[in-house]
């Protein structure tokens, strides 16, 4: 290749690459954010890119080595990554940006060096999936491993000895040392998996030399963050059960998690050698050539020498036709114009709620709203009739507001929820609440998502129409309480109606990727409850079920 070709290339590829980040900003600023906020615990994610630029820079004698003609399959390779780039940014998508990113990762080394280098870009790039945030979309895997390591403590803590109630994800004693440990969401352990995850893939990659045995100390990663955070989760029980629960759940309880990691580390260690035990020794790890295991295992992809003399690649006297150094300029424009072109991306329209107002008066049903305790360790509810105007808690004295303390302290200020209390001649009780979404996603979630962290079981789940609104119902079974009846479901401002959480999500990223709006969805919910228990199978009770819907869908949009 002639000097001046080389120098175009790496000028084309250098140029992209910088407009590339250009059009990335957005995401790194968000990234950035993420990395920081203790709640979403992803501090790991600073080390990330770090690692992958320092197995580049690794295996930078091998990329020069295996550096071929540029493919106009990495071109097209390249597109499909670009368009994901450009609806994760439009439609508020930080993931489907990443995955955009990542992609190109992979797909540009391919098209301006050709396929052998983009095959040392694979593990780097995709080393960069572990910086996705994906605690939000993994809410159905925390509640299983939450109650799995709430229900693994409860029966050692039970097999040690100790006097212990499950109700739901806390753990309760009320021994000498009463104490109550709930396992919540950040001590579900999906976040210290995701950590020894990243970290058992480093260390797979550096240790061992084939991608088989890699992929095998990779999968032990799992089982042992889950072995480690049901260590954590029992001797925080044993230490309250046996000490004190204030410094259990306290000092403890903040600092444990790093003893914790450090087992799980010696574990990873452990397993890496029995590994290596099990498979034999590392070729070239122990022999006279001096060549280290990463070398040793990457040479082995390196061109062969032709009949001529010549590797099958371009060697590196020829030159390029020129051909090659026109394609080098018109990917460069191309890409770059994309990359800008996101950086330009329009502020989505947001939408107007919809209009959702419980009536005040419903003949044949008894009217009365639901106030909660603002103190979180009282958090008891009463209706507004009992309070006879009073706007304090009688038992601590806390304010009372129509809105939970959870309600308030996690969804976004935008977030509109109403809700009202029917009660039937029949003495059926009939909770409403109405949950309508701000700008952010967050407003909404599934009940199936939270109430089996109470203590609830939640089975038969029916979907049914009423007056041609679809609606879902769950069968709830409370520790202390009759069987009850909860149905909800999804409408936007736009009148689309639907039951199915899945299908609001996708029209919802539709809309914001595509439509560049943001819609307002609402969520409404019904519990019916009543002294003798209430189910769906019940002819008496499905119809006086519907009779209430249909009363409802007169106030709905």
């Amino acid at each position: 290749m002639q000097k001046w070709q080389q120098n175009l290339r790496l000028g084309a590829c250098a140029v992209t690459v910088v407009c590339m980040l250009v059009g990335f900003v957005g995401m790194f600023n968000h990234l950035r954010f993420v990395f920081s906020d203790p709640l979403e615990d992803m501090s790991h994610g600073w080390l990330v890119p770090i690692f992958s630029l320092y197995v580049l820079w690794t295996q930078r004698k091998e990329i020069r080595e295996v550096s071929g003609n540029p493919s106009v399959w990495g071109l097209l390779a390249c597109l499909p990554c670009v368009g994901a780039s450009l609806l994760g940014t439009r439609g508020i998508q930080v993931r489907l940006e990443q995955v955009g990113f990542i992609g190109l990762c992979m797909t540009l080394p391919w098209a301006f060096f050709g396929r052998r280098v983009a095959k040392r870009f694979v593990f780097p790039a995709l080393f960069l999936l572990f910086t996705v945030p994906m605690t939000s979309y993994l809410d159905a895997v925390t509640i299983h491993l939450r109650l799995f390591a709430s229900s693994t403590a409860f029966v050692l803590l039970r097999g040690f000895g100790i006097n212990v109630v499950q109700q739901g994800t806390m753990i309760v004693s009320e021994g000498a040392h009463p104490f109550a440990v709930d396992v919540a969401e950040p001590c579900s352990g999906l976040r210290s998996i995701v950590a020894l995850m990243a970290l058992t893939a480093a260390y797979a990659w550096y240790t061992q030399p084939t991608w088989r045995r890699r992929a095998a100390l990779f999968a032990c990663s799992v089982p042992l963050a889950i072995l480690g955070n049901i260590v954590r989760i029992l001797s925080i029980c044993l230490v309250a059960a046996c000490a004190n629960a204030d410094f259990a759940l306290g000092f403890y309880h903040d600092y444990s998690g790093y003893v914790v990691f450090i087992v799980a580390i010696a574990c990873m260690v452990a397993c890496g050698e029995v590994i290596s035990r099990v498979c034999g020794k590392r070729k070239g790890a122990t022999g006279t050539t001096g060549v280290p295991p990463v070398a040793a295992a990457t040479s082995e992809a390196l061109p062969q020498a032709g009949g001529n003399g010549q590797d099958a690649r371009c060697p590196s006297g020829a030159a390029l036709p020129s051909a090659y150094s026109i394609f080098h300029f018109a990917l460069s424009i191309c890409l770059c114009a994309l990359f800008l072109f996101q950086t330009q991306a329009p502020n989505p329209q947001i939408a107007e709620p919809p209009s959702v107002e419980w009536p005040k008066s419903l003949a044949g049903y008894e009217v009365d709203d639901i106030l909660y305790c603002q103190d979180e360790k009282c958090a008891r509810t009463f209706f507004a009739s009992q309070m006879m105007g009073e706007t304090n808690c009688p038992a601590c004295k806390a304010p009372l507001d129509g809105r939970s303390l959870g309600e308030n302290t996690v969804l976004p200020r935008d977030t509109t929820i109403l809700k009202r209390v029917y009660r039937s001649d029949w003495d059926v009780q009939f909770l409403v609440s109405a949950v309508i979404s701000g700008a952010g996603k967050s407003s909404i979630h599934r009940p199936e998502l939270c109430l089996p962290a109470q203590g609830f079981q939640m089975t038969n789940p029916t979907d049914f129409e009423v007056a041609g609104r679809p609606y879902h119902a769950i069968q709830v079974n409370g520790p202390q309480a009759p069987p009850a009846l909860l149905v909800y479901t999804f409408f936007n401002q736009e009148g689309v109606h639907t039951a199915s959480h899945l299908r609001r999500i996708f029209l919802d990223t539709w809309d914001r990727s595509v439509l560049n709006r943001i819609d307002r969805w609402a969520m409404v919910t019904v519990h019916v409850s009543a002294l003798q228990g209430f189910s769906l199978d019940r002819p008496r009770d499905r119809a006086e079920l519907e009779r209430f819907l249909r009363r409802i869908e007169e106030v709905l949009p």
